[in-house]
């Protein structure tokens, strides 16, 4: 499979054309039993769309070209780490071009959540849903006319899902999002 792989790419990471560092990524939830399911990716790009480290957006601009290619394993590469970044304006400007087939768009859908969001504190201490946390600042609330003051506790937090740096959790009666790191648990 390999080498199918190293012809289909020209021996280059599919994803931002590296050459160094190539392995086979199976794109989840397939079982990778054919290249059709399997992309050659650079170390740099299979860390980051696995979770390992957190994705530089400066490095998936590369996704202006990927994203047109013709193998579906790498559109759906693409749209998933074009939605983990959708924050960024560019991103989401490629996401409203990029036309996927309904397969397509299931497969990669239904593989978007394999990735484990961790959403840690100000000490690097990994929290969950339903922890309490500190606050080790005064925030300003927007919106809320308070300020939620140093030492307040949050009980019951709730992690938003699709961002490590965003938490809610009620302060003063009222639901908040708060940054992660300005919290300790």
């Amino acid at each position: 499979m390999e080498k199918e792989l190293t012809t289909r790419s020209g021996n280059a990471c599919e994803l931002c054309t590296s050459t160094e560092n190539l392995s086979v990524y199976v794109v989840p939830p397939t079982a990778g039993v054919n290249s059709d399911q399997c992309i050659h990716v650079c170390a740099t790009c299979k860390s980051q769309i696995s979770g390992e480290t957190e994705p530089d957006s400066n490095h998936w601009r590369c996704l202006n070209d990927s994203m047109w290619s013709e193998v579906e394993a790498v559109k759906v590469v693409a749209w998933r780490m074009l939605n983990r970044l959708k924050n960024e304006g560019w991103s989401q400007d490629l996401l409203d071009m990029m036309y996927l087939e309904d397969s397509t768009l299931n497969w990669a859908k239904e593989g978007q959540n394999e990735i484990k969001i961790k959403h840690i504190d100000s000490n690097g201490v990994e929290l969950q849903s339903g922890d309490s946390v500190v606050l080790i600042k005064d925030l300003k609330v927007k919106g809320g006319g308070f300020t939620a003051k140093r030492g307040t506790a949050v009980r019951n937090i709730t992690l938003v899902h699709d961002n490590a740096d965003h938490i809610e959790g009620k302060v003063d009666g009222q639901r908040i999002v708060i940054l992660t790191q300005y919290v300790k648990k």
